[in-house]
């Protein structure tokens, strides 16, 4: 199986910050240039590749005088303004090497949140390979704020590998595979492939990076989870395996993809969105909505929290609390506490037509992986 990652036409990889730069927050240049050989090999031989790659934050901190990653968000975001463009500036020169151009795309967790910017971050994605141009996509940290702190890019990783449409994604770290336990302990055994969730039963999923990074193991199973959900292969590996990674070799581990295939607004709307508010659903709303897949109408609503939009992603909760599926709501908070407990039809005759509807249709519901 893992031929497909050999042989994929269109690959994301993504690097982190560890393994970009020095412990004291400088860009490893030699690091760099090694992966770049990799990639610029692998185009060579007819693939079209996108790199995330993190390290903006890291590569600030040197340039900042800074020995260690800032804890308060305006200096987080100070750090990846500057190193943002030495990171650039380094893959820029690297590339060249090979006559390579490289295109810098920042995305935030909005713009993938955002059907329109969604759509456009697509298209431009796919424009840049067409041209033959390298992507080089990082979050904009610089004006990111909860997501400045979320994944390590892992999870911006996977859902671009489904956004272009890719055969494949490798993840690669300062980690060189995923253990059952922590690497560093007598006995941990490494977990060559992943075929379901069920092969990661009892394993223990370190939650911290390392010092220059925000991500950890937890953060890149996540991700394989979603594109393997997505149908894209994933091999989970260090930056210094690579090249072996890529030509498909027993390296790392290999997570196999499943055999559903989600459209783009559902994978989107379970994992690049964030509930604005929550629906507190009765028992009978809960039944008909996760197990039979049908809309959220107003008589099953008991209460509202938050402040919320129509279009808003909003959370929808089970009477005990525990949020079991999420999806786009056609009316403001300020109007549905009016429309509680009663029938459409009772809404429509009093209030007119356009109340005669769902509060969130079937299809912008996406159920949780929790209770799928």
């Amino acid at each position: 199986m893992r031929d497909r990652i050999s042989s994929a036409s269109r690959v994301v990889v993504k690097v982190g910050s560890s393994s970009l730069t020095t412990p004291q927050g400088m860009i490893d240049v030699d690091r760099v240039d090694a992966l770049v050989d990799v990639l610029s090999a692998r185009r060579k031989a007819g693939a079209q590749i996108v790199l995330v790659s993190s390290g903006a934050i890291a590569a600030g901190l040197g340039p900042l005088g800074l020995s260690t990653r800032p804890r308060d968000l305006a200096t987080q975001q100070a750090a990846a303004s500057v190193g943002q463009g030495v990171l650039v500036a380094r893959y820029t020169s690297s590339f060249s090497r090979y006559g390579v151009r490289v295109g810098q795309v920042l995305l935030t967790a909005d713009d993938m949140m955002r059907r329109s910017h969604h759509a456009n971050a697509q298209r431009t994605l796919g424009r840049l390979l067409e041209l033959g141009i390298m992507p080089v996509v990082n979050e904009n940290d610089t004006v990111a704020t909860d997501e400045i702190r979320f994944g390590d890019n892992d999870r911006l990783a996977a859902l671009v590998a489904h956004l272009i449409h890719a055969g494949a994604l490798v993840l690669l770290s300062d980690v060189d595979a995923l253990y059952d336990g922590p690497p560093s302990r007598a006995g941990s055994r490494r977990l060559a492939e992943i075929r379901s969730a069920d092969d990661l039963v009892g394993v223990e999923l370190g939650r911290n990076g390392a010092a220059v990074g925000t991500g950890g193991m937890i953060t890149k199973v996540q991700a394989a989870k979603i594109a393997t959900g997505a149908g894209i292969p994933v091999v989970l590996t260090a930056a210094a395996h690579a090249a072996q990674a890529m030509a498909g070799a027993d390296i790392g581990t290999y997570f196999h993809p499943g055999g559903k295939h989600p459209g783009t607004r559902l994978l989107w709307l379970a994992h690049a969105t964030t509930g604005r508010g929550r629906l507190h659903l009765d028992d009978g709303a809960v039944e008909a909505v996760v197990t039979r897949r049908k809309s959220l109408l107003p008589a099953g609503v008991t209460s509202v929290e938050g402040e919320f939009a129509a279009g808003d992603p909003v959370d929808l909760c089970a009477p005990r609390g525990g949020v079991v599926a999420r999806g786009l709501v056609n009316f403001d908070a300020v109007e549905i506490p009016g429309l509680l407990g009663r029938s459409t039809r009772d809404l429509g005759s009093e209030l007119g037509p356009e109340y005669e509807r769902e509060l969130i249709h079937r299809d912008d519901i996406v159920i949780l992986e929790s209770h799928q």
